[in-house]
């Protein structure tokens, strides 16, 4: 239901409705879901190279004597132990262990941050920190730069060559030639950050620019050979890579542990639900995020139950049909002693019973160099 609140709109606006862009409403924001077609976008991600606009996320640039130990409370990663020039995926949790949002954090320098967050969640992000700051970590200056900044997602396996006719053969010569390596860059002139970072399970970079160029630099990546992407082929690609949602595959009630998403929470930090999340970890899980391969076409979408031997026992989070896999796939929240990698289950898609398989994460891998 509409709130009669004007939605917010990218720098790039123009761009995608001048390049006939479907428009959808998403967080706030009036975004692009599709250009020529969500599974022509996404075969051009895994096959050369696509773009996406993703300026609606939030860029929170944080800095101050006490920017690290804010962050350290704020987070679940180890953030005294994040180098210069390093980014890192992590969560923000309540006190309960409940993920408010996932985020990354990268180290600019000794004392400063840059976190982006998901679009919808910028606002909680935001006061959560805020009541650290208030907390005696004042020594800290938070710089939402949201609406100054445009973010431009580069992803597939021609991502580099394009970057490099773009910027020139020396662009990737520093930290970001590591997954989740950010360094500052000069682009037309204007201070930038290249970060090897995306949301697609393909190698590639995002940009952090001057909104005003936004325009302009999307116009030279399309002429170098990318394709624009929209939400809808961003989230198959994420599916497909096993990535998760937030919103759908976790939330402010479910905690990384269930989730799957352990290996990114520092268990021995002081973050906000880390006792919640020690306390769980040893009673133990009482359901668990797994991977589904669904028998036939059929997609199997968020909320759809999950019922084994004809007994409810879980719900989707997330599916859709794979262009890459010519498969339907989702994730769903089942008990443990039913998670194992071969179990039989079936999802109920309006009224229709549908066999799924508990299979692991990711449905898809890319190829690796070397």
């Amino acid at each position: 239901m509409s709130t009669g609140e004007p939605l917010n709109r990218t720098g790039l606006f123009e761009t995608h409705v001048d390049s006939g862009a479907k428009m959808v409403p998403f967080a706030g924001w009036e975004m692009p879901l599709q250009y020529r077609g969500i599974f022509a976008e996404a075969k051009a991600v895994r096959s050369e190279a696509g773009l996406f606009d993703v300026s609606h996320m939030g860029r929170l640039f944080i800095s101050g004597r006490q920017a690290e130990a804010l962050l350290d409370r704020l987070l679940t990663a180890n953030v005294p132990a994040l180098a210069q020039g390093r980014a890192r995926y992590c969560m923000i949790c309540n006190e309960a262990g409940g993920i408010i949002d996932d985020v990354v954090i990268a180290r600019l320098g000794a004392e400063s941050y840059l976190l982006v967050c998901n679009a919808a969640n910028r606002g909680q992000v935001v006061a959560w920190t805020q009541g650290l700051m208030a907390d005696g970590l004042s020594d800290v200056v938070l710089d939402d730069r949201t609406a100054a900044t445009a973010l431009i997602a580069l992803q597939g396996p021609s991502a580099e060559r394009i970057l490099l006719a773009l910027l020139g053969q020396d662009a990737l010569e520093g930290p970001v030639t590591r997954p989740f390596g950010i360094q500052e860059a000069r682009i037309d002139g204007q201070d930038a950050f290249i970060s090897r970072t995306g949301y697609t399970g393909e190698d590639g970079v995002e940009l952090v620019l001057d909104a005003g160029q936004g325009p302009q630099v999307w116009a030279r990546l399309v002429e170098l050979g990318a394709s624009p992407a929209g939400l809808g082929a961003r989230d198959v690609l994420r599916l497909e890579a096993g990535l998760r949602l937030h919103g759908t595959d976790m939330d402010a009630g479910t905690t990384p542990l269930e989730a799957g998403l352990q290996r990114y929470v520092h268990m021995d930090g002081d973050f906000a639900g880390h006792d919640a999340l020690v306390k769980q970890r040893e009673s133990g899980l009482t359901r668990q995020l797994v991977g589904l391969n669904v028998r036939g076409r059929s997609v199997a979408r968020h909320g759809y139950g999950l019922l084994h031997q004809g007994n409810s026992v879980g719900v989707i989070s997330s599916g859709t049909f794979s262009p890459t896999l010519s498969a339907s796939i989702a994730m769903g929240f089942v008990p443990p002693e039913i998670a194992e990698v071969g179990q039989l289950l079936d999802v109920d898609i309006r009224g229709e019973l549908m066999e799924v398989e508990v299979t692991s994460l990711p449905f898809y891998s890319r190829r690796r160099a070397g």
